[in-house]
């Protein structure tokens, strides 16, 4: 980058302020303009400027104004510019959609948070937050599903939109099924135009697939294009669950730890939340955010302060040379 770096600010273009005693020189060099006679266009002789006679001469302060305005235009021409903080980016990142299950089944009850009985959907919403912010680089969205699957937030690099959207997620807003099948077969219609070899899955559920596609089918699918899948099943064990009174059909471990292995990705079991919470930081070291480059400093542009002040200053001159015009 061309420029000094002078009282804490760079300038880019510094041989402007050469330009600085332009206006004396013109008036020590070039003569006065004096008519033959006849009709001319008669314009103040410059020895007004430093003169007190002449009928609107211009005064001291008026000279300051002029010496003002024509410094702050030659500093704004130097283009002052200020650097934030260092700035670092991962040279590349990983394109990850979560599929979070919000069939009716999430709103039970077996799961603690902060030593007191929370919904599984609560346990959910608490810790993936937290994994979200820590994929620093990742595109990462968000995929709904209960008896249907949709798209809630597509693979973005805006992590609190993403965070907002699953705070705001409904139980049982895609109806009372389980779609596991057709949650994959999305994450896949997404993810399968992007960088090969940065395609993840982290699929989450508390039930067995009763709706839409076979999981296993979805699965091959994904292994076709080059998609892991990290499955997660989540909710009490079979006699925790019978101490609440809960009667529901079994978790599929079976069937997840298939849709893991086809894909090179591997399942997890969470049955509290501290599980949950020790099973995405192992996700977090199995699917590792990029290193982060040299970085860059952000550009501030700050010319348009003294534009601004010149743009004042000659508001300010013309205001008083009108005056002494109309006073003479």
């Amino acid at each position: 980058m061309t420029g000094i770096d002078l009282w804490g600010v760079h300038w880019a273009w510094p041989a402007a302020i050469l330009l600085l005693p332009l206006p004396l020189l013109l008036l020590w060099f070039l003569p006065r303009y004096k008519t033959q006679g006849g009709r001319a266009l008669l314009v103040d002789d410059p020895s007004v400027w430093t003169s007190n006679t002449g009928s609107a001469r211009v005064t001291l302060t008026q000279q300051f104004l002029l010496l003002g305005l024509w410094s702050c235009l030659i500093v704004a021409l130097a283009r002052p510019q200020t650097f934030g903080e260092v700035i670092h980016l991962p040279d590349s990142g990983r394109d990850l959609m979560m599929a979070v299950d919000i069939s009716g089944s999430m709103r039970e009850q077996d799961l603690y948070l902060n030593n007191r009985p929370v919904t599984r959907m609560a346990v959910v919403k608490a810790v993936a937050e937290d994994f979200i912010a820590r994929r620093t680089g990742d595109r990462v969205g968000l995929i709904l599903f209960g008896s249907q699957a949709y798209v809630q937030t597509p693979l973005t690099e805006d992590h609190a939109t993403v965070q907002y959207f699953l705070r705001d997620a409904t139980i049982g807003l895609a109806g009372r099924s389980t779609a596991i099948g057709d949650a994959i077969g999305l994450a896949v219609k997404r993810l399968r135009e992007r960088v090969a070899d940065t395609r993840v899955l982290v699929l989450l559920t508390d039930g067995d697939n009763t709706a839409g596609v076979r999981p296993l089918d979805a699965a091959n699918l994904a292994a076709d294009n080059d998609v892991r899948i990290y499955t997660i099943g989540i909710g009490g064990d079979s006699a925790s669950r019978a101490g609440l009174g809960i009667q529901r059909q079994e978790l599929d471990e079976r069937t997840l730890r298939a849709v893991a292995q086809i894909t090179g990705g591997q399942y997890f079991r969470a049955r509290d939340a501290a599980e949950l919470e020790a099973i995405y930081a192992d996700i977090d070291a199995l699917e590792p955010t990029e290193e982060l480059n040299e970085g860059f400093r952000p550009r501030h542009e700050r010319f348009v302060w003294p534009l601004s002040v010149s743009l004042v200053l000659s508001v300010l001159w013309g205001l008083s040379r009108l005056n002494a015009v109309r006073a003479a």
